[in-house]
């Protein structure tokens, strides 16, 4: 063949409306193993397995594919006895196709192009899996800064707990009167001794100080005064411990640059509404799933002392559950952070405002928690780590309504609670 009939043979190539082009398209195919050289049964070029039940060409298979889809009928513009060879193959487009049909080429083994596009999904699937999961330098630079800020605000060593006021080890306080510790039953009762201590005092003061007779400055009515300021006997600790996680957690808001990039009503509406949350998180992070046990340094804490503290025990019972659930997970602490992160960008709090510019950092949070754990993590279930996760965070959202629900009762029998918790849990903006 001369050089202007090969030039002219490639230009036709180019423009051919059932182009071989398309390797790879997720269509039925049997490659052979063996090294040994296979030829194509349509046009003699090197075959790559069977197609459609013959041996092809990636050519001659992308080309029965299409000639079957296309409706329009083909007509050979010679006398239908065309030879097909790799150079003249598209040249006869009608030859060609009854080439492939007689060496068994079967239209019904094409598959539909909903099947191939799922088939191309599938293959992208495998290779992601295969490939290792990486964070990206954004990704690294949100973990580092989450660190960082966490590094700077919160000391697992709890040195600074023994300077609060201490707890009450005296647990009789309670017990003396009788009280058994069943669901609201400490919580009524202390109420319930409120009032009668209420009344005794003003019956008291009716007595005149010059009096013989009066008690008002008798030892035992300083010890009734001082009883009734102490009816929870740990809540002055806790009331400590509280508005000193709760600085922490301002602190460390206020490091990360997402926060700060955030109006100053939308920063105290997140604070409001996550600071117990992710106070929660803190604790997890000293729990003992073993003893049931906060080990925090210098100090431990019991189930019994919160509920000394005036808590109840369908808050207290829910909230054992959360923390045996979450440390049962054993995360790093990359995960503690970003999930105090995710916490803390809630874009649903009341008060929000700008909610697009929240749900954007929370949602860059989240998606570098799921690549961490992809890509730190080697168990086999790894995968059902993140969305464990998600679940932990959403028990606490059913937690905090609850506790502000209990601390406002606290306050009303014992004004113990810090003003700064009290601006927390408050509904004002």
């Amino acid at each position: 063949m001369c050089l202007l009939q090969l030039r002219m043979s490639k230009e036709l190539e180019e423009l051919s409306p059932l182009d071989d082009s398309g390797h790879g398209d997720g269509s039925e195919e049997e490659t052979e193993e063996d090294d040994e050289p296979k030829i194509c049964q349509v046009c003699g070029d090197k075959s790559t397995g069977y197609h459609f039940n013959a041996m092809t060409c990636e050519g001659c298979k992308g080309f029965f594919r299409r000639a079957m889809k296309r409706p329009a009928q083909l007509c050979c513009p010679f006398q239908n006895a065309c030879v097909i060879t790799k150079s003249n193959r598209r040249q006869c487009q009608s030859c060609r196709l009854q080439k492939c049909l007689s060496i068994g080429m079967k239209r019904e083994l094409i598959m539909s192009d909903e099947a191939v596009e799922k088939r191309r999904m599938q293959i992208r699937r495998k290779r992601m899996q295969e490939e290792p999961v990486t964070l990206s330098p954004q990704q690294e630079t949100v973990i580092q800064e989450l660190l960082t800020a966490h590094h700077k605000t919160f000391d697992m060593t709890c040195t600074n707990f023994i300077q609060f006021r201490p707890l009450d080890g005296d647990q009789e306080s309670m017990s003396e009167q009788g009280l058994k510790t069943n669901s609201g039953s400490v919580f009524h009762a202390a109420m319930h001794k409120t009032l009668s201590e209420d009344a005794m005092l003003q019956n008291d003061s009716f007595s005149s100080p010059s009096s013989p007779s009066s008690s008002f400055h008798s030892p035992e009515n300083k010890e009734r005064k001082q009883r009734k300021s102490v009816i929870f006997t740990t809540l002055p600790h806790f009331t400590d411990l509280t508005t000193h996680m709760i600085k922490n957690i301002i602190n460390f808001s206020k490091t990360l640059a997402m926060f700060r990039d955030l109006i100053i009503e939308d920063q105290i509406a997140l604070l409001k509404g996550a600071t117990f949350e992710i106070i929660l998180i803190h604790f997890n992070m000293f729990f003992n799933e073993e003893t049931g046990i906060w080990e925090c340094g210098p100090l431990q804490y019991c189930l019994d002392d919160a509920m000394r503290a005036g808590f109840q025990r369908h808050l207290l019972d829910h909230m054992m559950n959360f923390h045996y659930a979450l440390r049962k997970l054993h995360l790093h602490e990359e995960e503690y952070v970003l999930m105090q992160a995710i916490s803390l960008f809630s874009p649903d709090r009341p008060g929000v405002t700008h909610h697009s510019m929240i749900d954007n950092n929370q949602e860059i949070v989240a998606l570098t928690l799921k690549t961490y754990i992809e890509a730190k993590r080697s168990e086999p279930n790894k995968h059902l780590l993140y969305p464990k996760i998600m679940a932990c965070l959403t028990e606490m959202r059913s937690m905090n309504e609850e506790y502000t629900k209990q601390v406002l009762k606290i306050q009303d029998i014992q004004p113990d609670v810090s003003p700064l918790l009290l601006e927390i849990i408050s509904k004002d903006s």
